[in-house]
């Protein structure tokens, strides 16, 4: 009988991966034995800790919130034997063990240990959650100790956000930006679930480019851009934004369409060569009758209301003018095939709006689309 030596080697590796999972299962066991005895002895004492807590965070290289489950899971075991051999063994993981140890007691652990292995941790977490009395100590420290911060990374090309928030809050956080990103137009390619956190990042792109719309401040609300004297001529030269990033010319004229942007533009050899004009805004009253003119986005067969932008269609980097025969309403979708995909926009001389693929030629909507 002929046996597929590359079947083999996976069920090979499967069974590798078994054999180390009960290994580091046990260790895991032993782990949190040791935590136990080390908290007994008080062994963050003299490491400067304030609390086995903090040490146990620190020596593990863990957030406080798990080593605060990990020890307490350590003081549970020796008296949940069956949750313990179930550790050891590898058929319960530790995430689910220091979840079921909050609540687990010795004469249900058997019953519970055969339901924790068919459920995922998060179900053992809110089972524990709703059974432990709630403790104003800990919300009060999840409240004190929220952060958010962000830094530039791959060499300023991309925006990292990292923080902690008190899980009410966390909520509206999270429920905010997954009805904003469920309505934001979807961009090529990216229509499957597995982009939901595309949607996700754009929906807060969205929400904070509304808050600086509406900031009176508009000195502290501006981006400030740094870029070539030719950028004006739609050269595709990069620019710098003010203590952030290197951006490329598409990019940067697109923020001048549709952000709060002040362009300074330099010469070749750093000398500025001028500061454009701050207000390229439309005013509140040309905003409310552009959207009352246009009623949704121009694209043709695009009916979008929500996200929609002002676009010039002489771009004002370019020297378009804020006024209404000037302007058209487009989502944010359409607005970045126009600045970072190739497409372009004209006014025919009856009026009418005109899309223009990359190619030059005019898009028409429907079974003759393409034809000039």
């Amino acid at each position: 009988m002929h046996v597929d030596p590359l079947l083999t080697d996976t069920q090979d590796l499967i069974a590798r991966v078994q054999t180390l999972h009960r290994e580091i299962a046990e260790r895991h066991r032993e782990l949190l034995e040791v935590l136990a005895q080390l908290e007994t002895r008080q062994a963050w004492v003299d490491d400067g800790a304030h609390d086995m807590a903090q040490w146990t965070s620190m020596a593990l290289d863990v957030s406080r919130w798990k080593a605060d489950r990990l020890l307490g899971a350590g003081r549970a075991l020796p008296s949940l034997p069956a949750t313990a051999h179930a550790l050891a063994r590898g058929d319960l993981g530790i995430d689910k063990v220091v979840e079921l140890t909050r609540f687990a007691s010795f004469d249900d652990e058997d019953a519970l240990v055969r339901w924790a292995q068919g459920v995922s941790s998060g179900a053992i977490r809110r089972a524990g959650d709703l059974q432990v009395a709630h403790r104003d100590d800990r919300a009060a420290e999840a409240e004190r100790t929220r952060w958010l911060q962000w830094k530039l990374a791959d060499e300023g090309q991309r925006f990292e956000i990292d923080g902690e928030l008190p899980s009410a809050q966390g909520a509206v956080v999270a429920k905010a930006l997954d009805r904003l990103g469920d309505q934001i137009p979807v961009m090529p390619g990216e229509e499957s679930q597995r982009f939901v956190g595309a949607r996700r990042a754009d929906a807060l792109v969205a929400l904070c480019s509304a808050r600086l719309a509406r900031d009176e401040d508009q000195d502290r609300a501006t981006i400030v851009v740094h870029a070539d004297i030719d950028v004006l001529e739609g050269v595709d030269t990069n620019a710098v934004i003010e203590d952030g990033p290197v951006i490329g010319g598409s990019t940067a004229q697109r923020l001048l369409c549709n952000a709060r942007v002040q362009m300074v533009l330099e010469r070749p050899d750093g000398t500025v060569a001028g500061v454009g004009p701050l207000s390229r805004e439309p005013s509140g009253w040309m905003l409310r009758q552009l959207r009352h003119r246009d009623d949704a986005c121009r694209f043709p067969g695009c009916d979008a209301r929500r996200f929609t932008q002002a676009h010039h269609i002489e771009w004002w980097s370019r020297g378009g003018t804020t006024d209404l025969d000037n302007l058209i309403l487009v989502c944010s979708f359409h607005h970045k095939l126009v600045h970072e995909h190739g497409w372009s926009i004209t006014r025919t001389d009856g009026g009418d709006v005109a899309w223009h693929r990359p190619s030059g030629v005019r898009y028409r909507a429907g079974p003759d689309e393409g034809v000039a």
